[in-house]
């Protein structure tokens, strides 16, 4: 099953996912991810929640293969919903969300990490948003909790990823570990919050998403009518073909 659920100790679920070969997810996952951060929320055992992944990197996104092999605008619909789905999930779970990255963050996976409330990451770990390679907008609004205002737009326009290192030093990533150390160290933040009152942190979790400067929700789904606009106008399916048949950015 490509996203998993499992208690791994007292009051601790890890989400997991493992979508070869790079965890490019397809419609029916980002809405596997929404259904099971809602479930968590609603489970009062459930203290903390870790979103993973296994395989070579955390996510490399959307599955821009079903959408270029599916007619219409049904995935791409499909794909947006779900990524919204997804991302609001994890912002609005009542009990915290801790993201441990290994390998790429890419497209998608900022998103989902941009709204959990820790971050941890392997040394190999980097994020980037290759939207513009890909004729396509989004996660941008995710993308700024991450890193400041310029730097995100260069990142943006540029496609340049960076470092977990990078982010760490921004006060964005909590702990940057060697590979085999980062479960564990997730796992550690876990159970320091698990420890906790849960009826506090709920309440601790709520009132921090009020006082938030930005309705990541609004913003996110504001950026996606541009991806729609590009798609139909019929850039975003230059690009996706480009990048099917040769895996490099469409040359213009």
């Amino acid at each position: 099953m490509t996203i998993s659920t499992r208690m791994v100790e007292d009051h601790i679920l890890a989400v997991t996912m493992d979508q070869p070969p790079v965890n490019a997810l397809p419609v029916a996952d980002w809405f596997a991810i929404a259904a099971a951060m809602t479930d968590a929320g609603a489970n009062p055992d459930v203290r903390v929640v870790v979103l993973r992944a296994e395989g070579r990197g955390f996510n490399a996104g959307v599955d821009i293969k079903e959408l270029q092999r599916t007619p219409g605008f049904a995935a791409l619909v499909g794909v947006n919903r779900g990524c919204h789905a997804a991302f609001k999930a994890i912002y609005e779970c009542p009990v915290p969300v801790i993201a441990a990255v290994h390998g790429f963050c890419l497209g998608g996976g900022i998103g989902l990490v941009g709204n959990c409330d820790t971050i941890v990451a392997s040394e190999d770990a980097y994020f980037g948003l290759p939207e513009v390679d890909r004729g396509a907008l989004g996660a941008a609004t995710h993308l700024l909790r991450l890193v400041p205002q310029h730097m995100a737009r260069t990142m943006y326009y540029t496609g340049t990823n960076v470092s977990a290192e990078v982010l760490h030093r921004l006060g964005s990533i909590w702990r940057v570990v060697p590979r085999d150390e980062l479960d564990e160290t997730a796992l550690q933040v876990a159970r320091q919050i698990a420890a906790k009152d849960t009826r506090v942190v709920r309440a601790a979790k709520e009132a921090l998403n009020g006082i938030d400067p930005v309705d990541v929700n609004r913003s996110y789904r504001f950026e996606q009518g541009y991806t729609f606009e590009l798609n139909l106008l019929g850039v975003a399916d230059e690009h996706r073909d480009e990048f099917v048949r040769t895996g490099k950015p469409l040359a213009t």
